[in-house]
């Protein structure tokens, strides 16, 4: 059929004399079915176009950061969610879809203190915390409007009335709660340990928060004592007392464990310890290595082994401490060079290399990371605890640690990932996994629920321990009774409430009916970049608090890059803001824009002419419903028809196309079922029937016209419902200007109509 050829006839509505133009029609839509409270699986069932008793499907959306707006990673996320979301609706499920909002407490903070040096040039401690956080909820506050406005955009069928915050009274309620348990049972604890510390930032940060940097620097090989080491990091030697060997080594035989060495080193004569360790890698240089046990989280494990003293060379701004005597107070880009001209001076610097490095940077900010010991709070992940729930430990005689319990909620296959390949890399993550350091040193987020206060001042209360110090503690979900308590200043790690996302939305810890009739949820959709950040958080949190999975399929999406592959940024020019196409082209083009051709796992490449080019598929649809309407009528029952050989064929074809949809959409193969839907309604209905039909419906005997017309709205009808759940808006809007079916006075929403069965 060629677009604009077909002139209204037989009362079509003019609107389809023109072409389809988006932006007068979809905020209009969604209001529509947002005002029918359709959204909402509980308003489903009360207008009965749900079965009480009917299967649950549901879904928590992963919640955007209140930092600013939604980019088009967000966009590909709303897009696969509300497909399976509407499917699942109109194949008569209660399809829940929980919206919500992450309120991010790092890049949040960071984001609004950089704003207030930007205009104000003023820094976090020209403010009390009070101040500073009234003025980070005001942003996000602000962000979060804007946000909601743009999921709603994108046509995202969320269930509005069950909207969630990940710092609201009950999610703070929720992760209170946790916390305490958690406390309780020895699963969380406070201990100096060396940790990843961002000195712009000025706080700790966990291992999955860092960014690695590519870049050229410089290997040196140092003399020390009768050993050569090598470091890239000079400016950490000060305070290296302990030489390190394998005690299989052969070359170093001679050296016992524990042996004392006078030696001369940087500032003068030292004395260094041998210690043999089998975390020496023979082959790795001169196989022998001095260890600074509070910058290096290798080194500082070999100390706790052996029992070794530590000493802080660098503080928490990265600036030398006086232990480096004349280099003290220098930052470590000034020191370096000026401590290797000082080795090479006192001939201990044997040569220099260039080499290609990675450097650990906080996500954030930006900062370069800086290992440091420090007194922080931590999810031991090895310790065994009561498992409370039905699953493998059900009878009791085997405890799990968190770590076991990750691991055997994927290999049991009670969890799939999608796509599977993805199940090496988590196994490889659990495998490595250290303990959980959840507390930030900032003022946004979720206060550690701890209080402190002096035993020599007050008595001891209930519910309190004390230590060696004469230190009180208590750990409550509400604040202590009495006078002279302290909270601990410490924020959890955002990743702490996001953990428990699949069930604080449903009410926990209260039983609430949602929780049982939702929980575990069918499906959790996110990026493959978070798999570690968020999905495996959630399987800890859910197994010690629930003794459940939160989620029986994990579908990992990619990437969205530009047309050249490249990863968008401002630097680069090159982001496409999905705000920006649904302006120009419609919500419709942008979602098809981020399905079709987007495996699970890969990443994919957009350009804004494809979005484009999918604008024409939406209108070639209104097009299609032009033709139809001119020559259809309602919708025909073609199971009591007589239809013709030909017709009989393209019938059998239409439903081998349904079968096969409704069968990939059931196994997330999106990407395939919205591609086979594209290519039958424009080559096949357009291209091969709506032609055939023209002479057809002119010149026909009257049996093949009453055939092919009964052919012609049975077929687009089931197609348009076939195609909401990728294209909502413009489906929709053809639905409602059909003629309703025999024996009705409307059509009904067709985001409730029942999915086509063969």
């Amino acid at each position: 059929m060629k677009d604009g050829q077909m002139g209204a006839s037989n009362g079509v509505d003019e609107k389809f004399l023109k072409p389809y133009n988006p932006a007068e029609t979809e905020d209009r839509i969604y209001r529509t079915w947002e005002e029918s409270g359709f959204f909402n699986p509980d308003i489903c069932i009360e207008k009965g176009v749900t079965e009480k008793d009917a299967e649950p499907f549901s879904i928590v959306l992963p919640p955007p950061n209140v930092t600013g707006t939604l980019h088009i990673g967000h966009a590909a996320m709303l897009a696969i969610e509300d497909i399976l979301v509407r499917f699942n609706r109109m194949r008569g499920k209660r399809a829940l879809w929980i919206p919500g909002t992450d309120h991010a407490s790092i890049a949040t903070q960071a984001k609004v203190e950089n704003d207030i040096y930007k205009k104000e040039k003023k820094h976090r401690n020209d403010f009390t915390r009070e101040e500073l956080v009234k003025r980070i909820e005001q942003f996000a506050k602000e962000s979060h409007d804007t946000i909601v406005k743009q999921l709603r955009k994108m046509g995202s069928s969320l269930d509005w009335s069950r909207e969630a915050f990940t710092l609201d009274e009950k999610r703070s309620h929720a992760v209170r709660t946790a916390f305490k348990r958690m406390y309780d049972a020895g699963l969380v604890y406070r201990g100096y340990r060396a940790v990843n510390w961002d000195p712009k930032g000025q706080t700790t940060i966990s291992d999955d928060e860092i960014v690695y940097v590519e870049e050229r620097g410089t290997f040196y090989y140092l003399k020390y004592g009768p050993f050569v080491i090598g470091t890239a990091r000079p400016e950490t030697k000060f305070g290296d007392k302990y030489v390190v060997m394998h005690p299989a080594d052969t070359r170093y035989a001679k050296y016992r464990d524990g042996q004392k060495l006078e030696i001369e080193w940087i500032n003068g004569k030292i004395t260094t310890t041998v210690i043999k360790d089998e975390a020496v890698d023979m082959n790795f240089g001169t196989g022998v290595m001095t260890i600074t046990p509070w910058h290096s989280m290798a080194d500082f494990e070999i100390a706790k082994r052996h029992k070794l003293d530590t000493e802080q060379i660098i503080d928490e701004h990265g600036r030398l401490l006086p232990v480096a005597q004349e280099f003290a107070q220098m930052k470590i880009a000034e020191a370096r060079p000026k401590i290797v001209e000082k080795l090479r001076e006192k001939g201990l610097l044997v040569k220099e290399e260039e080499y290609v490095h990675k450097v650990a940077t906080a996500e954030r900010t930006g900062g370069i990371i800086e290992p440091q010991i420090k007194l922080q709070w931590f999810v031991d992940v090895n310790k065994r605890f009561q498992f409370p729930g039905t699953w493998n430990y059900a009878t009791g005689a085997y405890l799990p640690t968190l770590r076991e319990w990750m691991h055997d909620a994927l290999a049991s296959k009670a969890i799939k990932i999608i796509p599977e390949y993805f199940d090496k890399t988590y196994f490889h993550w659990i495998e490595n996994l250290h303990d959980w350091c959840i507390s930030r040193q900032i003022w946004y987020g979720h206060r550690i629920p701890v209080w402190y206060r002096s035993t020599n001042a007050h008595g001891k209360s209930d519910g309190t321990t004390s230590d060696s110090r004469g230190v009180e503690t208590y750990c409550g979900v509400e604040s202590p009774e009495g006078d002279g308590w302290e909270q601990d200043p410490d924020t959890l790690d955002t990743w702490f409430s996001s953990g428990l996302w699949t069930f604080s939305t449903l009410g926990w810890p209260e039983e609430s009916p949602d929780l049982h009739a939702y929980h575990p949820t069918n499906l959790l959709e996110t990026g493959y970049d978070i798999l570690f950040f968020w999905v495996a958080r959630m399987i800890l949190m859910s197994g010690f608090l629930l003794g459940d999975i939160p989620f029986h399929t994990v579908y990992l999406h990619g990437l969205v890059r530009d047309a050249k592959g490249r990863k968008m940024s401002k630097s680069l020019g090159n982001i496409i803001d999905p705000l920006h196409m649904i302006e120009k082209y419609g919500a419709d083009a942008t979602r098809l824009s981020l399905v079709i051709g987007a495996t699970p796992g890969a990443d994919m490449r957009l350009s804004e002419e494809r979005v484009r080019g999918y604008k024409h598929f939406a209108n070639k649809l209104w097009n299609m419903t032009r033709f139809v309407l001119e020559h259809g009528a309602a919708d025909a029952d073609v199971a009591n028809r007589e239809l013709t050989d030909i017709d009989q064929k393209f019938l059998a074809e239409f439903e081998t196309l349904t079968k096969d949809v409704t069968a990939d959409i059931e196994n997330y193969r999106l990407y395939l079922a919205a591609e086979k839907l594209y290519h039958y309604a424009w080559h096949q209905f357009a291209d091969v029937i709506i032609e055939e039909s023209k002479p057809i419906l002119k010149t026909g005997d009257e049996k093949a016209k009453r055939s092919r017309k009964d052919l012609l709205i049975h077929i687009f009808a089931n197609l348009i419902k076939l195609l909401h759940p990728f294209t909502p808006f413009v489906t929709e809007e053809i639905w409602q200007s059909m003629p309703p079916p025999p024996g009705k006075n409307t059509r009904g929403l067709l985001m409730v109509s029942p999915w086509p069965k063969v």
